[in-house]
């Protein structure tokens, strides 16, 4: 069985939440008939370290984004939002699905070097949601690094990494969205942003990556667009058998 997912490579508004989310619709359209669209971080209100001006409940105009448009494309939406929730801030991958329903993950590993832990609470647990049958790790940005936490347990078939992640440290994006994909035998996507906020230049380099470490599609540089890869998931699982090197896992 094939399955259709669309990555959404695409730039927050300077003019605000609200600018941004008309913007990305504009973007979005009517889909691509896709089952799953992939969103970046924050990709309403831009990277902010301090959340505090743009931080919503799950009660806000973010998610609720999300589920209009879920339910408009009659698929999946996922993107990350910063939360606030019992006076606490999250940066929160919420996985919509089109009967209304929003499954949440809370970044477990928060960038040290720009100070997100003085604001952030980090994530306890993993999540894995099931889409018709497709098992998916969600994960944020700088996740990526760290491979033990995100180790397959033959327990997803694709993780997804949202980011904001700069030009500077674009090779190694490039490099360990491979890495996860083949050291787990699973798909892998990673939806970047593009444009320039406080903290650099982002160039995209969204990605969908097959189990081999092979590009099924991938967006242009510095380009707002959306791009559609079909996961063949007999494939993956004849790999599996074939090659079985999650059975000689630590």
């Amino acid at each position: 069985m094939n399955r259709k997912v669309t990555l959404v490579q695409c730039s927050p508004s300077d003019e605000g939440i609200s600018a941004s989310l008309r913007h990305i619709d504009n973007i979005m359209g009517d889909g691509t008939g896709a089952g799953l669209y992939i969103l970046p971080e924050m990709f309403a209100s831009g990277q902010c370290i301090d959340p505090t001006p743009v931080a919503q409940g799950m009660d806000g105009s973010i998610v609720r984004w999300l589920k209009d448009k879920a339910a408009a494309l009659n698929a999946a939406v996922a993107g990350s939002v910063a939360v606030c929730e019992d006076g606490r801030f999250f940066n929160r991958l919420c996985f919509s699905f089109p009967d209304g329903r929003v499954m949440t993950y809370d970044k477990r590993h928060l960038f040290r070097y720009s100070g997100e832990g003085k604001y952030f609470t980090a994530g306890q647990e993993r999540t894995v949601v099931d889409l018709d049958g497709m098992r998916i790790l969600l994960q944020v940005c700088y996740d990526l690094r760290f491979p033990v936490f995100s180790r397959n347990r033959d327990d997803y078939d694709m993780a997804v990494y949202v980011a904001n992640w700069p030009v500077s440290r674009q090779s190694s994006w490039d490099i360990l969205l491979r890495a996860r994909a083949m050291e787990n035998q699973c798909f892998v996507a990673g939806v970047n942003c593009v444009g320039d906020d406080g903290y650099g230049h982002y160039e995209g380099h969204s990605a969908l990556i097959g189990p081999y470490g092979e590009t099924i599609v991938s967006a242009a540089d510095d380009t707002e667009e959306m791009v559609t890869g079909e996961l063949d998931m007999e494939h993956l699982m004849h790999f599996r058998e074939k090659f079985p090197v999650m059975d000689d896992a630590d």
